[in-house]
């Protein structure tokens, strides 16, 4: 990508340069020849000076080693203070060190390696040969990425470096080719950057710096096995960075084979959330929530507010029944194409933004300020994912507002999130009297997609669900065979057997699909059509289906 040479240099940036000229013009008239302890005063003094551009005073930046073009870049940014993670990691990364990098989301995680990188590119320029780059940085989602690669652009608008951001979902040309003629800077996620190398139009073999941002959201989201490819890759002589608000078992793990000698840097303990976001939660029915969250809408006093559901399907059916209510909603989810989940950000930028109801593969990438609500639709398996939903909210110093909704089928999600937190959530018991009942948007009981992008979940006809004992939790089963929490067929048949119209709850063995579990078979439970009434039988299998039937009969 290529620089805006024009913008570089800003007429108003040289305002300070005749005064210093005249300055050292007197100085040489004096006879005086020890020079080198004025100059030196005299140097700090200039860049106490160039440290306030536009009235914004970045000193406390310059005390971390950047030098001008940054601090000319934090200025137009109106950044003033590092945060905790910034002055911690800064000079390390400026050492050379390996960090191992812990910060609440929302913190400045993003400059506290930018920064540092950019200030080493800039001591020791070198072009990238073509197909290659300097530093690759490796983030879960493509929001996160572009996010990335915007902060990269904003640090480095006087830096006269290249970038370019590659992620899947879109026309690779593009990307290819803004790598073609070599870069300093790759943002990338990890599936669309094998892609690109197994065709042999990137290349990663002299990169001499490594970020790995949101690192414990790669593992959540199945890229272990595709960042240890890309690892493998990679020269032995690197730098590598590791940045997460939350530092798992796995992570450590991962940092382990990875990192040398690496400095920790924890600003935060494990798995807190911002102090500058208010927590609540309503014990609410499921079918109540819909309702509630109109309510909370239209009565609220809400300004941005992002909803996170569990499902794509519930994302998509969350948007419509408000966009039916008169609250105006989009939702952004990893079936969205990409220019439909831009269209849906840039809206929720704006002055007047609709509600945005996001899935939580796209939470780590939405990053966006003055967001003063986040609503937990539905609380999420991991109590981790928690942490990253609110961190939406109360970012940059402002405070914010995270509002939970909890069924009684949720109770166990809830407890798990605050023994995570060391702390109870506070309860509110301001529920409309006369809130009606309506069938919520997204159920829990649906099949549920896992937030790394697991299987989709499918209603089924006249809203029959499966016997709990018999849930998959990573997807549920299709009607041609289960789905792996990766999305994939799994090998075998699902652990289910139809027979008639029925659905046995009997999970098979690992060894033999199809078999019916020893023992009594569990009970069925009585499930309800559309209407209310008794769900109709099924229309009896012909074809190949009826053979399959005839074989379980005989197998039961």
């Amino acid at each position: 990508m290529q620089k805006d040479h024009s913008r570089m240099t800003p007429t108003k940036d040289h305002a300070p340069a005749p005064a210093t000229a005249n300055h050292q013009a007197d100085h040489h008239a004096q006879p005086r020849p020890e020079r080198a302890p004025h100059d030196r005063r005299e140097s700090h003094d200039k860049h106490d000076q160039e440290a306030s551009r536009d009235g914004v005073d970045v000193s406390a930046f310059a005390a971390l080693g950047l030098s001008e073009p940054l601090l000319r870049a934090l200025a137009h940014e109106r950044y003033t203070t590092p945060t905790p993670i910034q002055t911690k990691a800064v000079p390390h990364v400026l050492a050379g060190r390996d960090l191992f990098g812990c910060a609440q989301t929302g913190t400045g995680k993003t400059a506290a390696f930018a920064l540092p990188l950019i200030e080493r590119l800039m001591k020791d320029r070198r072009p990238a040969a073509p197909k290659h780059c300097r530093i690759l940085v490796l983030a879960p989602t493509r929001e996160l990425a572009g996010q990335i690669h915007d902060s990269f652009k904003a640090y480095g608008r006087h830096a006269h470096l290249k970038s370019a951001v590659i992620y899947g979902g879109v026309n690779q040309n593009p990307q290819a080719s803004a790598v073609a003629r070599g870069v300093d800077v790759l943002v990338a996620t990890p599936g669309r950057l094998l892609d690109l190398i197994g065709q042999r139009l990137v290349e990663i073999k002299t990169v001499e710096y490594l970020v790995l941002d949101e690192a414990d959201r790669m593992l959540d989201m199945g890229f272990i096995h595709d960042v240890r490819r890309i690892v493998g890759m990679l020269p032995r002589q690197r730098q590598t960075l590791f940045f997460s608000a939350t530092l798992p078992a796995e992570v450590r793990d991962l940092a382990d084979t990875m990192l040398r000698d690496p400095l920790e840097v924890k600003t935060t303990p494990q798995a807190t959330t911002a102090e500058t976001v208010a927590q609540s939660v309503f014990h609410i029915p499921q079918k109540q929530k819909r309702s509630l969250l109109v309510h909370l809408l239209q009565t609220g006093g809400m300004g941005r507010v992002i909803v996170f559901t569990r499902t794509k399907r519930g994302a998509n059916k969350l948007a419509q029944d408000l966009d039916k209510a008169g609250v105006r909603a989009a939702a952004i989810h990893g079936n969205k194409s990409q220019n439909q989940r831009e269209k849906a950000l840039a809206d929720f930028k704006s002055p007047r933004p609709p509600v945005l109801i996001a899935t939580d593969i796209a939470a780590r990438g939405i990053d966006v300020d003055e967001v003063s609500h986040v609503v937990n639709f539905e609380l999420p398996h991991e109590p981790e994912t928690y942490v990253h939903r609110i961190g939406r909210t109360g970012r940059a110093g402002l405070t914010g507002e995270a509002v939970s909704f909890c069924d009684r089928e949720e109770e166990d999600r809830l407890q798990a999130i605050e023994r995570l937190l060391r702390r109870r959530i506070p309860v509110r018991n301001d529920i409309p009297a006369d809130l009606p009942k309506v069938e919520s948007s997204s159920s829990g009981r649906d099949s549920e997609e896992r937030s790394g992008g697991g299987g989709r979940g499918r209603g089924r006809p006249g809203g029959q669900r499966r016997s709990s004992e018999g849930s998959a939790r990573s997807g549920g089963a299709r009607a041609g065979g289960a789905r792996s929490s990766g999305g994939r067929p799994s090998g075998g048949r699902s652990g289910a057997a139809r027979s008639g119209g029925g659905r046995r709850s009997g999970a098979g063995s690992s060894g033999g699909a199809g078999q019916a579990a020893a023992g009594p078979a569990p009970a069925f439970r009585e499930v309800s059509g559309g209407d209310g009434g008794p769900t109709p039988p099924r229309p009896a299998p012909t074809g190949g289906a009826a053979k399959v039937n005839r074989r379980y009969r005989r197998a039961l």
